[in-house]
């Protein structure tokens, strides 16, 4: 199995219907049905509003600080079949608070769920505000995390784009940057290739999550180029949430032309029908990639990961391993 880091993952989007029906039952959470087959079938979507009004109705399971551990446990066991090394873990604590659950149960359960974890991934936790919410709410967030600091590595931007751009997002990152904290964001999924130039310029966004629109601007894709920023590519979510109709018409191989620091990974699997493992799989496929580019693609997420360098490091030289079938394990083929 190729190793990977998965830089853009939503851990309540790894909340398969199994998990869901438990977690409904443990808490008293009515469910539209409990008949797996059905809950899968709505997981059909024809934009991302009306996947995130399923996403949210969804997390209403969520409630204890068992819930959260069971969540990120659960992902990091599937993580670790699709060859994950490294994960850095999006969370929304908005989405949480706003149903009455303690913002310290959802820290403390994804916290302690990554300190037990024994599948030997390194992982830490990136906490993302709801940008439909606003400036003033994702700051009041901020302030509310900062006692948790030590459980998260840094800050994120999600949910709808269109009308809110990253600029409105300014002092919070400012705060965010001056408590130590990484500074990643989506940008150019439904929104403009301006709201990345924002997320770089303005927030000082050191990665790009999403930012397949960004094809849409020359200079910007110069730009990207250029200064190696890495973008977090979700294929499958793109597919899903008719961000592209197919994957055929997917922006990827013409973002591996231009030279871009494209990275792989799954944005809300459980939704989308593909852990990282899958999107690696359907881009080889559709695409046919070959096994060196599929190589650089993994070298790139580690490259791109706020992990050590000795780390890092050491990743790659697994890569490297995969590539030449040094190290005994099944490859792509």
């Amino acid at each position: 199995m190729l190793p990977v880091a998965e830089l853009h993952l939503h851990i309540e989007g790894t909340l398969e219907p199994e998990l869901l029906v438990t977690l409904a039952a443990r808490n008293g959470v009515p469910l539209p049905t409990t008949d797996l087959g059905e809950l899968r079938a709505r997981y059909r979507f024809a934009s991302l509003r009306s996947f995130l009004d399923l996403y949210y109705e969804s997390m209403r399971v969520l409630r204890t600080e068992q819930d959260f551990y069971d969540l990120a446990s659960a992902y990091l066991t599937r993580a670790k079949a699709a060859g994950v090394r490294r994960a850095e873990i999006f969370f929304d604590p908005q989405s949480h608070t706003g149903a009455g659950v303690p913002i310290e149960a959802v820290f403390t359960g994804l916290s302690a769920a990554l300190a037990d974890d024994d599948t030997g991934i390194s992982a830490d936790l990136v906490m993302c505000f709801l940008r439909d919410l606003g400036p003033d709410a994702a700051m009041d967030t901020l302030e509310a995390a900062l006692p948790f600091r030590e459980k998260f590595i840094g800050v994120g931007l999600d949910s709808t784009e269109i009308g809110y751009p990253p600029a409105l997002f300014r002092d919070v990152y400012r705060r965010a940057a001056a408590e130590g904290l990484r500074l990643v964001a989506h940008a150019a999924e439904e929104g403009p290739p301006d709201y990345v130039t924002e997320a770089l310029d303005v927030l000082g966004a050191e990665r790009i999550d999403h930012g397949v629109r960004s094809m849409e601007d020359p200079s910007l894709v110069a730009r990207l180029r250029d200064e190696r920023v890495p973008l977090t590519v979700c294929p499958l979510s793109n597919v899903a949430l008719r961000v592209v109709p197919t994957m055929r018409a997917h922006m990827l191989p013409a973002m591996l032309d231009a030279g871009l620091m494209v990275t792989v990974n799954s944005d809300d699997p459980a939704y989308f029908c593909g852990y990282v493992d899958d999107n690696f799989a359907a881009v080889r496929e559709e695409f046919g990639l070959p096994d060196e580019t599929l190589a650089g693609l993994a070298r790139n997420s580690f490259a791109a990961s706020f992990a050590p360098d000795l780390d890092k490091q050491k990743w790659k030289a697994e890569v490297d391993a995969w590539l030449t079938g040094r190290d005994g394990h099944d490859r792509m083929s």
